[in-house]
């Protein structure tokens, strides 16, 4: 072993030295695993309940993401009063109950489109105070000299389960079919096996949470709920590094940032393609995604791949939407997915970076807003533009909108900050 992979190997993973963030970390990894198969089974389910409409799974994402638009300032101010032990632990126990719903009605094939809505909607309103709680517990395990390798390793286990969990959905379903489904290749039942999985896995973060030492967190005067929320937009609104970077990432998230539709619908409608090859195109994602991760974990500066990430992500995604099978299709969606994961880990370490402790919990969530809550809306968008039944077809419909995101990303380019300095200091606070 070379003495160059040493250093990248402990600079890549330097906030795994940390024994609380690496069980927190680990077991992260394996419930995001199940969470994967769950949502890679979900699209499929859905598109084999309605035939293939892309408009369905645009609306499972509105009922599954409407919460965080509706619920993320509120859900800041409660993490930010209530200990956050107390918060992870009430949104895990609500997401395994969604999974053992999904799990038992498609095994037992009362599954309907309107119950995967319904199912989506509760686990979407437990994700609206998970997301921000999980992202601001990253400075609870490591010090500030290790949150932007922390964020990364936290978005490199998030992709590493995307891609296994999403190339395992192929493998799954098929035993499925011979386990649950009686043979027939046609029942929904063989889409339960997967579900089935997912609640196993939380069981092992459940007990992690449970025991894990939670530091004290610094607690200024509180008032009403409302004062709260509204010091937190004040605080947003008054730091343009933390402004324009939200900006840029909710202004992708409506146009191009839909994945969750534009890839199983590529898959299942445009490319004609079945279980495994539609978890491999799933999974092509992930690898880029996971690598984007990886080299964003490795780099001193993350802010510099800001731009870089964004620019990756929009020739990804023109170039998807002239890719004419699923072959091409790999390649493709891992530039898609390494581009999206540069922007992301380098927007989240700005944010990370730059605010103070007690409003964290509250900023976080409203990144949590305009990365999550943008997705009905743009679920929305992306599902009308890119159907073949609408005007423009898969095709014009997700050039337009990369060009949409295009025109986000020039608008914003001058104003966006290009380095952090002093990331080491105790208060944090970058310099842009």
């Amino acid at each position: 072993m070379t003495a160059g992979f040493q250093a990248w190997r402990s600079r890549t993973f330097s906030a795994l030295q940390h024994p609380n963030y690496r069980r927190y970390w680990f077991s992260q990894l394996l419930s995001l695993v199940g969470s994967w198969m769950q949502a890679t089974a979900q699209q499929y389910l859905v598109l084999e309940l309605s035939g293939g409409s892309s408009a369905a799974l645009g609306w499972v994402t509105v009922a599954q993401f409407t919460p965080s638009l509706l619920l993320s300032l509120f859900a800041g101010a409660v993490i930010d009063r209530v200990p956050r032990r107390q918060v992870l632990l009430a949104t895990q126990i609500t997401l395994l109950l969604t999974a053992t719903a999904l799990a038992v009605t498609t095994h037992l094939g009362a599954v309907s489109l309107p119950l995967v809505m319904l199912i989506a909607f509760v686990g979407g309103v437990a994700n609206a105070f998970d997301m921000p709680a999980r992202q601001s517990m990253v400075v609870d395990f490591v010090p500030r000299s290790d949150v932007p390798n922390a964020v990364a390793l936290n978005s490199l286990s998030f992709n590493v389960s995307r891609t296994l969990g999403q190339a395992l959905f192929g493998v799954v379903a098929a035993l499925g079919v011979s386990l649950l489904a009686g043979g027939n290749t046609d029942n929904v039942a063989r889409l339960a096996l997967p579900f089935y999985l997912n609640v196993a896995s939380f069981f092992v973060v459940l007990y992690v949470i449970a025991t894990l030492p939670f530091p004290e967190r610094e607690q200024g005067v509180r008032g009403r709920m409302t004062d709260d929320i509204k010091e937190g937009l004040r605080y947003v609104r008054g730091t343009p590094a933390v402004r324009d970077v939200m900006l840029l990432v909710g202004a992708l998230s409506l146009t191009i940032i839909n994945f969750n539709v534009i890839i199983p619908y590529y898959a299942r409608v445009v490319f004609n393609a079945r279980e495994a090859t539609f978890g491999a195109l799933s999974a092509a994602f992930g690898i880029g995604a996971m690598a984007g991760a990886l080299w964003q974990a490795s780099r001193p500066n993350p802010l510099r791949n800001l731009r870089v990430g964004a620019a990756i992500l929009l020739v990804s995604a023109a170039l998807l939407a002239l890719t004419p099978g699923p072959v091409l299709a790999f390649p493709v969606l891992a530039a898609c997915g390494f581009g999206m994961l540069s922007l992301l880990v380098s927007a989240n370490s700005t944010v990370q970076l730059t605010i103070p402790d007690a409003l964290r919990g509250r900023v976080m969530s409203l990144y949590s807003f305009v990365l999550v809550g943008m997705g009905p809306p743009g679920a929305l968008i992306a599902s009308t533009l890119i159907s073949r039944e609408g005007l423009l077809g898969p095709r014009w419909g997700l050039l337009v909108l990369t060009g949409l995101g295009l025109l986000a990303l020039l608008a914003l380019w001058g104003r966006l900050p290009r380095r952090l300095t002093g990331t080491d200091a105790p208060q944090g606070r970058p310099a842009v």
